[in-house]
């Protein structure tokens, strides 16, 4: 059994003497677990870090085997998360979600698309907030969970959307909502494709966000409590 793709790194951890366990996500065979021999030597283990591109070769004798990966670094974020702690942040937030809800061995070619585009961003500063906000409602979406913002679930509008229901993940209007307004989630026009997208309107709608993944998303994993990572990234943001 072998395979050959591209793919992000998104941890690695020593594994005896001087191998490393890789857990990988890749368009074709998604977040994939492998063995690298030889993973702590001087020669590989700087190109090792969360975030890295790298071309991967997998073999096992049976496809159910955690198998072994050999490697060709590509190219690597790590100076560029490493030179701002923003940047670091998101990254962590990144990989850590990922790690968190993708199924193993499960194809998410668009996720991976998505996720690639926005690492690739990490040393711009004015765009990351607002393309990992986009990113969150991709995964969102890839996992089952995606919100419909497109007309309010009460009225039938598709103008004056001003909340987000907490259990359905529907739009509603000011008019559909009613005495059950305070209830209800923010929905920013940034979360539209509107506005001028600050901060703080990206903070808003990422509390919206975040409620579907701990209240949605975690239970569905068995109650996992969500990455800190995450968490650490918003607050990140916050102080910026």
């Amino acid at each position: 059994m072998d395979w050959r793709d591209t793919g992000i790194l998104l941890k690695a951890r020593k594994h005896g003497e001087t191998s490393a366990i890789l857990e990988v996500f890749t368009p074709q065979h998604g977040r994939h677990l492998g063995v690298l021999r030889g993973g702590t030597s001087r020669r590989i283990a700087p190109s090792l870090q969360p975030g890295a591109q790298l071309d991967l070769t997998w073999r096992a004798r049976l496809e159910d085997h955690m198998g072994a990966f050999t490697v060709e670094p590509q190219r690597s974020r790590a100076a560029t998360a490493m030179a701002d702690r923003r940047a670091l942040a998101g990254l962590n937030a990144v990989t850590d979600l990922l790690c968190f809800c993708l199924p193993e061995r499960e194809p998410h070619p668009a996720l991976y698309r998505r996720t690639e585009a926005l690492l690739d961003l990490l040393g711009e500063q004015s765009l990351w907030p607002l393309g990992y906000l986009h990113w969150e409602l991709a995964l969102l979406e890839d996992m089952g969970f995606g919100l419909d913002l497109t007309s309010c679930a009460v009225t039938g509008a598709s103008t004056g959307l001003v909340y987000v229901s907490p259990r359905t993940g529907r739009a509603v209007s000011a008019e559909g909502a009613g005495a059950w307004a305070d209830r209800l989630l923010p929905l920013p026009a940034v979360l539209l494709g509107e506005g001028e997208a600050s901060d703080a309107d990206i903070l808003t709608a990422l509390t919206t966000t975040g409620h579907f993944l701990h209240s949605h998303l975690a239970p569905a994993l068995r109650d996992k409590p969500l990455p800190a990572a995450r968490a650490a990234w918003i607050d990140r943001l916050a102080r910026a």
